[in-house]
């Protein structure tokens, strides 16, 4: 009887050991949430086109283009130093947004007509897309260098045009009768829909059903939507 007992209690201890193990593996998962930092003000440093890239998302995906996207961004003319602070945080947050995973999945899943695509895309996929703005390839200079290269006028319109530009300069134009008022995720956006232009996309100049779904209007969206979580 002894051995009997001996016996079942070595299969008893046997099979815990191997649940333990296999359940434990087989659950663990790591978040991949976008970094959350102050964006109100005090963040971040002067210059916003050399600071430290954001801290990369625990056991991430994305790509390391994504996580090392800089910007190369000049203020040509019209602006103050208040301008200048204001405009410096939109950027930052433009490259905390490329380095998370909400803004590739939305860029990614991105729909019209209940297909993964946007309007006026250049004849590319959504991933595609995705990967030129990774790219940064302007068309007057289109070298692959991860990097947003653009200059920015500040101008004032009694109008309805937010921003313009032109695909024969390598500037972007800026309304500050918008820019004054709009909080740092819609300059955010303001700026990647323009900067998008300079790397060929283009949408509808009248107000459409369909110009929303265009590429700088969509990612532009996106821009805007995610940047507000930091801020």
């Amino acid at each position: 009887m002894e051995k009997l007992l001996a016996i079942m209690l070595v299969m008893s201890l046997m099979t815990v050991s191997c649940n333990k193990s296999g359940g434990g593996s087989s659950g663990e998962s790591t978040a991949t949430a976008p970094v959350t930092t102050d964006d109100k003000g005090s963040d971040p440093a002067t210059d916003p086109n050399t600071d430290a890239d954001p801290a990369p998302e625990s056991a991430s995906s994305l790509p390391a283009q994504a996580m090392s996207f800089k910007t190369n961004v000049s203020y040509l003319s019209g602006f103050d130093s208040t301008d200048e602070d204001k405009y410096n945080r939109a950027v930052a947050l433009v490259k905390k947004v490329v380095a998370t995973e909400a803004f590739r999945t939305a860029v990614l899943n991105h729909a019209y007509g209940g297909a993964k695509t946007f309007v006026q895309n250049n004849s590319l996929t959504n991933a595609q897309i995705y990967q030129s703005c990774l790219d940064a390839a302007e068309k007057l200079t289109p070298t692959k260098n991860n990097t947003m290269d653009v200059g920015v006028k500040l101008y004032y319109e009694a109008s309805s045009t937010v921003g313009y530009t032109s695909s024969s300069i390598s500037y972007i134009n800026v309304n500050t009768k918008f820019f004054d008022i709009y909080a740092i995720n819609s300059v955010a956006a303001n700026l990647f829909h323009e900067w998008l232009h300079k790397l060929g996309y283009g949408h509808d100049v009248a107000a459409t059903t369909r110009r929303p779904y265009s590429v700088p209007y969509g990612i532009g969206t996106i821009i805007r939507t995610v940047g507000k979580s930091f801020i």
